[in-house]
């Protein structure tokens, strides 16, 4: 099986089950947890020198800070409902306590912290929601904590791909610190597929090819993009979501499309 790729487990007693550090991807920046919690059942956790950013992917829960308690948080029920998810960005030297309401998935995403904002909801009306592409590279995109909004490290996206569509696309990579042209940013992609026996398919890889990868993946795993274009397919009769985070030196997105493929933005209609 490839490195870049990690796959859930059983939950342990604070209903992890999925687990990515900076240690474990060999990286500086991105940290990204999955806790499914049953109805009651708490998660605690001190923030130390990290900020987070709390995903309700599913299910309702009441959210508590050193500053915030939020009652019945999250809506959804899943994430391919259409709407976007109740978040919570908690800052570094805080803590959060998650009680879980219903059964919930929870996205655990975290990077540095600089300690340079409080904690906050973020509602859904509070996401930006666009639909990108066109034709069979359209998606729908939930931009939860964008470089918009404040926070010190973190990027936090949604995308949902419809069946025989690609996004990610056309391929690009964000894996130079050189301002203004491009950003380094590490990235996960977190994934469900309905129906859950489907699959997406996803690429990385670089311009010399020293990293060249094509990944089949499963619902609920995660892909590590360390560096390189990373692109995903979503197969006919297969609906794909993923979660991205992104963190680096910058909190800025700053890509730089594979030259041979950017002529794709362009429009059938508009080319000559």
């Amino acid at each position: 099986m490839s490195k870049l790729i990690v796959k859930p487990s059983s939950p342990n007693q604070d209903g992890i089950v999925l687990s990515v550090t900076p240690a474990s991807a060999g990286w500086e920046y991105v940290g990204f947890e999955v806790a499914k919690l049953e109805a009651g059942q708490i998660l605690k956790r001190d923030t130390g020198e990290l900020e987070y950013c709390l995903v309700l992917l599913s299910g309702i829960a009441d959210v508590a800070t050193k500053e915030l308690s939020l009652a019945n948080v999250g809506e959804r029920m899943s994430v391919f409902e259409k709407k976007p998810p109740y978040a919570v960005y908690v800052p570094n030297g805080d803590s959060f306590e998650v009680t879980a309401t219903t059964s919930v998935e929870l996205a655990i995403c975290s990077a540095p912290g600089k300690g340079s904002f409080k904690a906050r909801l973020i509602a859904p009306s509070a996401s930006a929601q666009e639909t990108r592409g066109y034709g069979n590279l359209e998606r729908q995109i939930y931009n939860i904590l964008p470089e918009s909004e404040p926070a010190d490290s973190l990027l936090v996206v949604e995308v949902i791909t419809p069946e025989g569509h690609w996004s990610s696309y056309p391929p690009h990579k964000h894996d130079r610190d050189a301002m203004p042209e491009e950003s380094l940013l590490e990235e996960t992609y977190y994934y469900h597929v309905q129906p859950e026996q489907g699959f997406a398919v996803q690429r990385v890889y670089t311009d010399d090819r020293s990293l060249d990868e094509t990944l089949i993946v499963k619902d609920g795993e995660t892909v590590l993009v360390p560096e390189g274009y990373h692109p995903v397919s979503a197969p006919p009769g297969y609906e794909v979501y993923y979660l991205n985070v992104m963190a680096g030196p910058t909190r800025a997105w700053k890509f730089t499309n594979d030259s041979d493929h950017a002529w794709i933005m362009t429009k059938p209609s508009d080319r000559k």
